[in-house]
């Protein structure tokens, strides 16, 4: 069966735990140095802690070291390497090739991260022949382009379902890097494509004025789960390591029903880690940060897909503003609404403007149809002077919610519960008892505890019976739940003559005994599964292969900024390559992004609409000015630095 993988993302060992117990089969966090969000850093205690409980569930973590490499950091990358494998860590996720090129390497098993730019066949064929175990494609691919990696490839693939998208292809921004000299690929991008912008044309005529012409909307793939398994995904990654606890709750809790529902259906499917979890909230992405949703790309090119009013979050859609005055707005809406939310809206100049709701009023009445489609009117009121903040006429105007104040606190008391089902087998000894435990409906061994201890025989069986089943039925807060239990005394059973016939006793047995022995157990457990799981991890092992890359010649978009990975390129039939942009430091014409979000679509002025050349446009801020060239035949935009 086809293993499907649901990975979520952990600023730390607090949120990774919390992903874990919502359902996510692999997480993936940032180490001590090298991933590619600098100011999440995690300590190898932390990893090792966040591994072993995910190994409880046979989930995996992995471990970003997704930055470029100076040649003065190789040795402590090297370290890191072996200190991940040493905490129990299951895969880095890599972009310098420089790693699969070092000696004296810990056998740990490599991703490669979407920052390698893995959007073609070839490319991950090539991957996948020097020793990759996973590719994360690129988010710009379409069904039909996944399909066509798939023909050609074996290895797995992974592929953002969920989170901000980067305006550019990945490992192909320098944006960031020649505005200020934060590189993206150094893990330090200043995300310059939220900003706004004005927008001109060659002759300097204005365009556009002080819009976020560079940010769009967040990624929603959760209608797309099946579409993607059939096209060859098996790993789906919800983005966002510097997002917070509730949200990694709520997005891994989501799509954790949405590809269980896949998995339900067909039975050539599976999930790659084993519990159930039990959230006590209702999942709704749309009640965390997104600033609109879009599936970007998955079929082909499509409006919409930016977000220029705001780089801010939205929320969920309430419904539409009928009536402003002094503090209050009237709005008609499906949703029940909370003292305490947060409500947003864009005014007639489409600048985004917010308050909190004091006080909800539901009494106005409305006509008939609408009260039964569960529409009604609801008056809300705030501190704020609503109508002399925005200076202008709202009414009909959409209004969002980015607060949902009651199911906020739901959410925060959500522990995931997610529960491992066992079975249990309770036996005598010659000397006490025995409980043994194994995973329910898995071909594992038994695990045991005994306790030698005087028996007393029940002076009535059937109690006894029933109160042995109940006390072990009880695991409480621990990470197990009871799906069958086996009460067995056929070794050393006793009888007595009743009647003339032979009656099995059974034995009188103490609660805190019982609770002794599940809690001797739960350690043994968690030992076993701890250590089986880190047995079975994967391993890299360098491959002999005489792979070539399949250009004979880097630019500096190749991103090679070390003498490692210039040998490793070398070896594999690269003539030419030239320094990455972090050590080039040049002065020349430069394309500092490469996009298939274009500016004249989505404004309405593409060449192919208006029946136009597309001439050269030109972007600017207080950061920079920067030429726009558009590449209509394959369809995508280059953001390019002039000398």
């Amino acid at each position: 069966m086809k293993k499907i993988e649901l990975l979520s993302p952990a600023k730390n060992l607090e949120v990774g735990i919390a992903a874990i117990n919502h359902g996510a089969d692999a997480v993936y966090i940032g180490g001590p140095s090298f991933g590619a969000r600098e100011k999440v850093g995690n300590s190898i205690e932390d990893i090792e802690a966040l591994c072993k409980h995910a190994a409880l569930f046979d989930a995996k973590v992995y471990v970003t070291m997704n930055t470029l490499l100076f040649d003065n950091e190789l040795d402590q990358a090297r370290k890191l390497a072996y200190d991940c494998w040493n905490a129990g860590v299951d895969a880095l996720i890599v972009q310098d090739m420089a790693l699969l090129n070092m000696d004296d390497m810990p056998p740990i098993a490599l991703h490669a991260s979407t920052q390698c730019h893995n959007i073609e066949a070839d490319k991950v064929k090539f991957l996948e022949d020097v020793g990759f175990s996973q590719v994360v494609l690129a988010r710009e691919l379409s069904i039909d382009e996944i399909k066509d990696i798939r023909s050609k490839t074996s290895v797995p693939l992974e592929y953002f379902v969920h989170g901000a998208l980067c305006v550019s292809y990945s490992g192909q921004c320098y944006l960031s890097h020649v505005i200020g000299g934060r590189s993206a690929n150094r893990g330090a991008c200043a995300q310059p494509c939220r900003l706004a912008w004005n927008l001109e044309n060659k002759d300097g005529k204005r365009l556009i004025s002080n819009r976020h012409l560079l940010s769009l909307r967040d990624l929603n793939n959760s209608k797309n789960i099946e579409e993607l398994i059939d096209a060859g995904i098996s790993s789906f990654k919800i983005e966002g390591r510097l997002k917070d606890i509730d949200y990694v709750k709520n997005v891994t809790a989501y799509y954790r029903n949405k590809i269980d529902e896949v998995i339900a259906k067909r039975s050539d499917l599976c999930r790659s880690s084993r519990g159930e979890s039990n959230p006590t909230f209702y999942p709704a992405p749309e009640k965390s940060f997104s600033r609109g949703f879009t599936d970007y790309f998955i079929h082909g090119r499509q409006k919409y897909i930016d977000a220029p009013y705001s780089p801010k979050s939205m929320g969920e859609y309430l419904g539409t503003i009928e009536k402003v005055k002094n503090k209050s707005i009237t709005i008609r809406t499906g949703k029940e609404l909370h003292n305490g939310d947060g409500l947003c809206f864009l005014d007639r100049e489409n600048n985004l403007l917010g308050f909190n709701v004091n006080a909800v009023d539901t009494s106005q009445q409305d006509n008939k149809t609408t009260r039964q489609q569960g529409v009604r009117l609801q008056t809300i009121s705030s501190n704020s002077d609503i109508s002399m903040a925005t200076r202008f006429k709202i009414e009909g105007s959409k209004i969002f919610r980015n607060h949902d104040n009651v199911w906020e606190k739901e959410l925060e008391k959500s522990n995931g519960n997610r529960k491992i089902k066992i079975s249990l087998r309770f036996t005598d000894t010659e000397d006490g008892f025995a409980l043994s435990a194994k995973l329910y409906n898995e071909d594992s061994e038994y695990i045991t505890t005994n306790i030698s201890i005087e028996k007393e025989i029940a002076i009535n069986t059937e109690k006894a019976l029933d109160n042995i089943k109940s006390k072990l039925s009880q695991w409480g807060d621990t990470e197990f739940s009871v799906e069958e239990i086996d009460v067995d005394f056929e070794d050393y059973k006793t009888t007595r003559q009743q009647d003339n016939k032979s009656e099995t006793t059974a034995y009188f047995i103490r609660a805190s005994v019982l609770g002794e022995m599940k809690k001797d157990l739960v350690e043994k457990l968690k030992s076993y599964l701890i250590e089986k799981h880190r047995n079975d991890r994967e391993t890299f092992v360098r491959p002999e292969t005489n792979a070539i890359f399949p250009k004979d010649n880097l630019s500096y978009l190749g991103n090679v900024i070390n003498k490692k990975s210039r040998e490793f390129y070398e070896r594999h039939g690269v003539e030419i390559i030239e320094d990455g942009l972090e050590k080039l430091h040049s002065n020349e014409e430069t394309v500092v992004m490469t996009t298939k979000h274009c500016v004249r679509y989505a404004n309405n002025i593409c060449c192919k609409e208006i029946g136009k050349p597309a001439e050269s446009l030109y972007l600017f801020n207080e950061k920079g000015r920067f030429r726009l060239d558009f590449d209509c035949r394959n369809c995508c935009m280059k953001v390019i630095k002039e000398k």
